[in-house]
């Protein structure tokens, strides 16, 4: 009977052991839905005489200045700027050695564009790139001459490489609030080399007809961040200013005045191959969209640039009510290619909260198979929605209970995040509160790279 006895507690214990390694492995793998409770404030726009707006001063100065890469290696920068009271140059100086315009001995000439939309005409919008720029080089630039000349500096990306480091910052749906404000400046604190925005600028649409003042107070407020670095551009919906009722029939034409950039394109920054793609283009089989991605996803060279990143708008994976499942018919086109290509982040907007989830895919479905419940991949990249920029609409505090299992990190607050890639193995994500200090950090997590180390990387 004694030795009955023990074997029977040895049982028991051995089944409270199992218990507990299987209690401990759920709980590692359980999502988190942050507890955290900002103050119960309105979201409000700045007014526009704030000085994050204010025009600089002098006749015709160059206001509301942005560069973006000009090609896919990081050897031209287009910038951009509007002079609002007459034509004026659409000449860029532009030097190594001096930041003084007089003495800047390298010259290129753009091209300029105008608009109308309903009761509003656009200032004089000048776009020029600048080409043969060596890597990892300041460059100090001016424009504005023959009226009020203004003066910046910009870097340049270093030469793409499988283990060149580089810090991007992820904003989205920033629109001009004070909370929009709070992060910029956490931004600039964290300091990134150049922001991948995934969509949703100013949000002029939200004012009546559409007023297109505020796309360029915007553009002022974003100018001391967007002038020194490169900013990426995603568009989203509010950038469609489509209205009918007013006449305006034209989608996107305040954005594709203003920012010269093609709607689905693709970048190669040190050791990222970013692709950007159109929530609200066609993209469906055959199309243009679709036709591109197909041939893109085949240049990816991940020996030379290990990092595969995409920006959307639209989520694809968001256990938000806001905007819930908004994405799903592009991931249900481009899921299975993303996964097959190993692409480590797809960064959204769009809902206004923040969300990462775990690596997980939905790709083994088809109309019978019944087989549409995401699973854990490692093959699949970590999904983040990054909406919570700070405009003027607010939280999206809407979240579905209970938190389902792909979720891995979720909390309705604004902020922003950064991906600081190290070599081409490791890199390390970060997301900022804006009720935080700057550079504190909510939700991090090292991610490794699906191509070279694919490990299980998706757990804080």
């Amino acid at each position: 009977m004694s030795n009955m006895l023990r074997a029977r507690r040895r049982l028991d214990l051995l089944q409270v052991v199992l218990f507990a390694a299987v209690l401990l492995v759920v709980v590692a793998d359980a999502g988190v839905t942050s507890q955290y409770r900002r103050k119960l404030e309105a979201t409000v726009e700045m007014p526009l005489d704030a000085d994050v707006f204010r025009v600089p001063p002098g006749y015709n100065a160059p206001q509301q200045v942005h560069i973006t890469l000009g090609d896919q290696e990081g050897t031209a920068m287009i910038v951009s700027w509007v002079t609002a009271n007459e034509l004026g140059s659409s000449t860029v100086m532009y030097s190594e050695a001096s930041p003084d315009p007089e003495k800047m001995e390298l010259r290129a000439e753009g091209t300029h564009t105008r608009y109308d939309y309903f009761n509003y005409t656009s200032g004089f919008i000048h776009h020029c790139t600048l080409t043969n720029l060596k890597h990892s080089t300041k460059y100090y630039y001016a424009m504005g001459f023959g009226h009020t000349v203004r003066s910046f500096c910009f870097t340049t990306p270093p030469m793409p490489g499988p283990d060149v480091p580089f810090k991007f910052g992820l904003i989205g749906d920033l629109g001009q609030t004070f909370d929009s404000n709070t992060t910029l400046s956490h931004y600039e604190a964290n300091g990134g080399d150049a922001v991948l925005y995934v969509g949703d600028l100013s949000y002029a649409d939200n004012h009546p007809l559409h007023d297109n003042t505020r796309w360029d107070s915007w553009a002022r407020f974003v100018e001391r961040s967007a002038a020194h670095q490169p900013w990426v551009w995603t568009a989203g919906n509010h950038e469609l200013d489509l209205a009918p009722e007013l006449g305006e029939n034209v989608p996107f034409k305040p954005f594709a005045h203003r920012y010269p950039t093609p709607f689905w394109y693709s970048v190669r920054v040190a050791s990222a191959h970013v692709v950007v793609l159109a929530s609200y283009s066609a993209y469906g089989k055959y199309t243009a969209q679709w036709e591109w991605l197909r041939a893109e996803l085949a240049r990816v060279d991940r020996a030379a640039t290990p990092w595969l990143i995409v920006l959307v708008h639209s989520p694809w994976y968001s256990s938000n009510g806001y905007h819930y499942m908004e994405g799903e018919t592009m991931r249900v086109q481009f899921e299975r290619w993303i996964v097959a290509a190993k692409a480590d982040l797809v960064v959204a907007g769009h809902v206004h909260a923040y969300e990462r989830s775990h690596r997980v895919s939905n790709v083994a479905y088809d109309i019978i198979n019944a087989r549409c419940t995401p699973v854990r991949t490692r093959d699949a990249p970590v999904y983040v929605t990054v909406g919570d920029g700070g405009n003027i609409e607010g939280i999206a505090d809407n979240f579905t209970q209970p938190q389902p299992s792909y979720s891995a990190f979720r909390e309705a607050s604004f902020g922003h995040a950064t991906l600081e890639i190290r070599n081409r193995t490791h890199a390390y994500y970060a997301w900022h509160r804006n009720q935080d200090g700057a550079k504190v950090v909510a939700d991090g997590v090292w991610l490794t790279n699906r191509y070279w180390m694919p490990t299980d990387d998706d757990i804080n």
